[in-house]
């Protein structure tokens, strides 16, 4: 019995001990996102002010699924652009950092090797080089052609102007500014991928604030987008919009629209294109496009409400395509939700009507899986049928179409509030 209770009196230690390191452990792992800090440093006095700082949306690109750094506390990695040329300095500093021989072997990250390969060689290191550097911003230019200019308002006197720029990579010094613009993807944007700039093919679009600085100007990058231009048989083009970022010192004043209108625009006139698409468009994409989609086509004399409250039509689908480059598919969608805005909500048959209309679109897919479900009868016995398809009951395809529409109800309501604010 004695060897017993000393047994389980070294076994409950050596469980104790190893619950105690393993949580003097957890204080070395850190969020990813929480570590980043990053600027668009305009003057030097910004290196210190936390108001020019802002965040990643994600770090999973560059540090794992986890989004977690181990082997530091306090960690704070600094990720400097200055505003306009985009020279960039990385470093890192913490408190204290794990110990390999208080840890059983387990070493801290190496975040700067994970990092510095996604930048541009010759990245600066040193903070002192950097503000140095920042001297240079005052002969630095937009690259391309300007396209448009938008000024927002702040209170009664003051306001902000943004300028649009398009271009190709053959454009002087574009191709290497571009290395730089395209670090901001992996912190803002899933699944990214810098593109193949050598492919002429690619179009750039380019937003920045213009300034005041010491009686003349600078400019500040604040957004962009990439368009590849699709072959579209038998004799079109088919722009799709592929990467699209408005950084967060610059989100929610509208530069958003105004760069999604800048690129229809350019293609607007042109007969050879066919219609604009969108590559695996993010939620936050999907809504910005809405609010542009609808306040643009709500001009359009088919989007009217006698007309929308008959059904979407050809016409529509014909005059969205025509006149704004919109396809098929989101001229239909922005026909839902200017449909209900024309509903009234208060009159239980148009809004049973529009929700029916909607519901029935749906249920397409629904109708598809019944159709491959009796032709299979015909060709499968019953064991092999049953093993084939998982057919939806009637009970869950009802639930489901209730599901979807609620959601589409939600979104669009959305966008109408957006819609009414902008006016």
């Amino acid at each position: 019995m004695a060897i017993f209770v000393l047994f389980s009196v070294v076994s409950k230690r050596s469980i104790s001990v190893g619950s105690y390191k393993k949580s003097i452990l957890q204080t070395y792992v850190i969020d990813s996102n929480e570590a980043l800090d990053f600027k668009l440093v305009r003057q030097p006095s910004d290196v210190e002010n936390d108001e020019t700082t802002f965040k990643p949306e994600m770090s999973h690109q560059v540090f794992g699924e986890n989004e977690s750094i181990f082997g530091y506390q306090d960690l704070q990695v600094n990720l400097f652009y200055s505003a306009g040329r985009l020279t960039t300095y990385l470093s890192m500093k913490f408190k204290r950092q794990v110990d390999p021989k208080q840890s059983d072997g387990a070493t801290a990250d190496d975040v700067i090797s994970a990092i510095s390969p996604k930048l541009q060689p010759g990245y600066l290191t040193n903070l002192n080089d950097f503000v140095s550097a920042l001297s240079k911003e005052d002969s630095f230019k937009p690259p391309g052609e300007l396209l448009h200019t938008y000024k927002l308002k702040q209170g009664s006197s003051s306001e902000r102007l943004f300028e649009l720029y398009s271009c190709t990579i053959e454009e002087p010094g574009f191709r290497s500014y571009h290395e730089r613009i395209q670090t901001f993807l992996l912190w803002y944007v899933d699944a990214a991928s810098f593109i193949d700039v050598d492919d002429d093919r690619w179009r750039y679009f380019l937003v920045f604030e213009k300034y005041p600085h010491d009686g003349g100007h600078r400019y500040a990058f604040a957004g962009y987008a990439t368009v590849y231009l699709y072959f579209a048989y038998p004799n079109k083009t088919r722009p799709r919009i592929s990467q699209f970022l408005v950084l967060p010192p610059f989100q929610r004043v509208g530069l958003g629209a105004e760069l999604l209108n800048v690129v229809y625009r350019s293609y607007l006139k042109d007969p050879n294109i066919l219609d604009i698409t969108v590559e695996d468009p993010s939620e936050d994409f999907v809504r910005l496009r809405d609010f542009v989609d609808s306040k643009n086509c709500q001009r359009l004399e088919s989007f009217q409400r006698e007309k929308l409250l008959q059904g979407f039509s050809v016409e529509m689908a014909d005059e969205a395509q025509s006149k704004l480059k919109i396809n098929k598919r989101q001229a239909r969608r922005v026909y839902e939700i200017l449909r209900f805005k024309a509903t009234k909500l208060a009159d239980p048959e148009e809004y049973r009507a529009f929700r029916l209309d909607v519901k029935r679109r749906l249920n397409i897919p629904y109708q598809k899986e019944a159709s491959d479900y009796k032709k299979l009868q015909r060709a499968l016995n019953p064991e092999e049928l049953r093993s084939t398809l998982n057919i939806s009951s009637r009970e869950q395809r009802v639930e489901n179409l209730e599901k979807q529409y609620q959601t589409l109800e939600s979104d669009y309501r959305r966008t109408l509030e957006r819609l009414a604010a902008s006016t």
